[in-house]
């Protein structure tokens, strides 16, 4: 099968370790390699190379073919600009569709996932549901907490697919509030949505067909001109009439032929500082400390501080994050809002501590 690697993100929630010139994917957060670097790894394990794509911008494709050195030019797709997940998955689905089999699993490049032998049954698992009957399948999560910064997917338990572990999906909920993520978790059918999709390339082009009719045109004018000289001309200009849009919202809230898997494979979006913090060993004071850091009386608290020393004094509960020039300080339970003050910086003109 082929394995389809969205690697066009910023990675705002990290800021400042994330950068514009060096974002979240690119960076060895949990070890001494790079998140994409772990992500191509996994999928090595399943496919060969020429069966990995990596989808960016050119800027970013440059960068990454410089981590991943085994994957060759053309099995990096460009996106002109970022228009969210659905184009994104869709350039890649035109190039994989004339493939005789255009199985196809779509993964984030930054997420963290600890048993791989888990992730890899996984994936093939979901593999043989959509070869065997036109469906799309979407990884879920069984939820530990009633986490309010996850989608939520509710299965109806009545309607299996042809695998134990997939279900039909009932609905999507995005980032639901504190009191309604309890009510999902208590009443058991409902899984955190891990943005992890297996399906065959023509299956999700014939539900962009009727679920986003507007985009549809645009994507056959491209996938017309693959492996012509006109090809880049032609993304140009069609990519300019697209409107962005989630696979989430565009098209799996709305097809009828969507499943979940539920995978238990110890699975993190790494989406924050405070995620962060909850996958790192702590000390006897339940804090962590990365780089050169000193502390005193201070307790359930991140310090990453890799180039300067910091040192605090009576902090609980904190983020702080010293790195590259620029210091972020917040309680950890704030760590969602970092794009809040990345989105500030752009409006006050400061593009150059982004």
């Amino acid at each position: 099968m082929h394995h389809v690697i969205l690697a066009g993100g910023t990675g705002t929630r990290f800021w400042p370790y994330s950068r514009k010139r060096k974002p979240k994917q690119l960076l060895s957060i949990l070890g001494e390699k790079s998140m994409i670097r772990l992500t191509y790894e996994r999928l090595a394990a399943i496919s060969p190379d020429d069966q990995i794509y990596v989808v960016a911008s050119e800027q970013l494709c440059k960068l990454i073919q410089q981590e991943l050195p085994e994957l060759s030019a053309e099995n990096f797709i460009i996106e002109p600009s970022g228009k969210n997940t659905a184009p994104a998955i869709a350039l890649a689905a035109l190039r994989i569709a004339g493939c005789d089999d255009d199985t196809m699993g779509v993964y984030p490049a930054d997420h963290l996932i600890r048993d791989e032998q888990a992730f890899c049954a996984s994936v093939k698992l979901a593999a043989q549901q959509v070869r065997s009957t036109p469906s799309l399948v979407t990884m879920g999560i069984p939820p530990t907490y009633p986490a309010t910064g996850y989608g939520y997917i509710q299965f109806m338990k009545a309607v299996q697919g042809v695998s134990p572990g997939i279900n039909k999906v009932r609905t999507f909920t995005e980032k639901p509030e504190l009191e309604t993520a309890k009510r999902f978790i208590k009443s058991g059918d409902y899984l955190w949505n891990s943005g992890m999709f297996i399906w065959r390339a023509k299956t999700i082009l014939d539900a962009i067909k009727s679920t986003m009719p507007e985009l549809h045109p645009h994507l056959m004018r491209i996938g017309d001109a693959i492996g012509t000289s006109s090809y880049k001309d032609v993304l140009t200009r069609e990519w300019q009439k697209i409107r962005p849009e989630s696979i989430d919202y565009g098209v799996l809230e709305k097809s009828k032929i969507v499943y979940t898997l539920s995978v238990e494979f110890g699975w993190s979006d790494l989406g924050s500082w405070k995620s962060l913090f909850e996958e790192l060993e702590t000390d006897s004071e339940h804090n962590v400390f990365r780089g050169l850091v000193s502390a005193i009386d201070t307790t359930n608290t991140l310090v990453f501080s890799p180039d300067h020393l910091t040192a605090v004094v009576g902090m609980e509960n904190v983020a702080v994050i010293n790195v590259q020039g620029v210091t972020l300080v917040m309680p950890l339970h704030e760590a969602e809002k970092v794009k809040e003050i990345v989105n500030l910086l752009k409006k006050s003109g400061k593009e150059e501590f982004l």
